[in-house]
C-alpha cells in the first residue's frame, strides 16, 4: 500500500510538472529567430592587393554610378533604404546566364509588389551590353519596371566593383562570350549596404532560400 502511495504521489508530481516543463520549453525555444548573418564584418581578405578596403572593419558596397536598360543612372546611392538583389552576367553568356536570368525572373515574381527590394543585374560585357540592347534583354525576361535594372557602365569600374565590392571572382573576355570568367552568385545585400548572403543563380533550392532569406529581411525592417 505504501509503495502504492509513492507511485500515485509520483504521477501527480510529473502531472504537476507538465506546464513548467511546457513554460520552458516555449521561452526558450519558442522565439527562435532565423538568423541571417552580416558577413565580412572583419574586413575581406585581399591576398593580390587588388583592392583599397579598410581593415578590421565592416565591409560595405562601395558608391558606384551605372546606366540602367532605361538610360537611368542608378548605384549605391539607389541602394541605402532598399534590400538589393545583385548578380553579374553578360547578354551574350553561352553557359550560365540564361539559367541565371530565368531564376532572376523567378525572384522579381516573388517581390513584384514590394517596394523595398529590388534588383540589379550588371554586364560584364558593357562594350556589348548597351542601355538598348539590355533593354530588350529585360523585355526578354519580363523585368518589372522600377524593380529589376539591368546596368552598363565603366568597364573598369563594373570588374572592380565585382571583385572589390561584391566580392566575386571576374575575368575579361575581351569580346570572346567563352572567355569570360563570372560567378554564378546571387548577392543579397540589406539596406545598409551590407552582404547577407550568396546564393547560386543555377541552383533552383539555392534560389528559394535566397526569396526566403530576402522575405525575413524584408519583414525585419517593418
Amino acid at each position: 500500500m505504501k509503495g502504492l502511495r509513492v507511485l500515485q504521489g509520483l504521477v501527480l508530481l510529473c502531472i504537476l510538472l507538465i506546464p513548467i516543463v511546457i513554460i520552458v520549453f516555449l521561452k526558450t525555444f519558442g522565439n527562435n529567430k532565423y538568423d541571417i548573418p552580416v558577413l565580412f564584418e572583419n574586413g575581406v581578405e585581399d591576398p593580390f592587393m587588388e583592392c583599397s578596403m579598410a581593415e578590421n572593419q565592416q565591409h560595405y558596397i562601395p558608391d558606384f554610378v551605372l546606366t540602367s536598360q532605361d538610360g537611368i543612372e542608378m548605384g549605391r546611392e539607389e541602394m541605402k533604404g532598399k534590400i538589393t538583389i545583385v548578380d553579374f552576367f553578360f547578354t551574350s553568356c553561352p553557359s550560365i546566364c540564361p539559367i541565371m536570368s530565368t531564376e532572376m525572373e523567378r525572384v522579381d515574381d516573388a517581390f513584384r509588389n514590394q517596394d523595398q527590394v529590388q534588383i540589379f543585374s550588371i554586364s560584364i560585357d558593357p562594350e556589348y551590353d548597351t542601355p538598348e540592347v539590355l533593354k530588350d534583354y529585360a523585355e526578354r525576361h519580363r523585368a518589372t519596371l522600377g524593380k529589376w535594372f539591368f546596368l552598363t557602365g565603366d568597364k573598369q569600374l563594373i570588374y572592380n566593383l565585382a571583385r572589390c565590392g561584391f566580392i566575386l571572382p571576374t575575368l575579361d573576355g575581351n569580346g570572346v562570350p567563352d572567355d569570360f570568367v563570372h560567378s554564378d552568385k546571387f548577392v543579397l545585400v540589406d539596406e545598409l549596404g551590407r552582404i547577407r548572403g550568396y546564393y547560386s543563380g543555377t541552383n533552383r533550392e539555392d534560389v528559394d532560400k535566397l526569396i526566403l532569406e530576402t522575405k525575413i529581411l524584408l519583414h525585419g525592417n517593418e
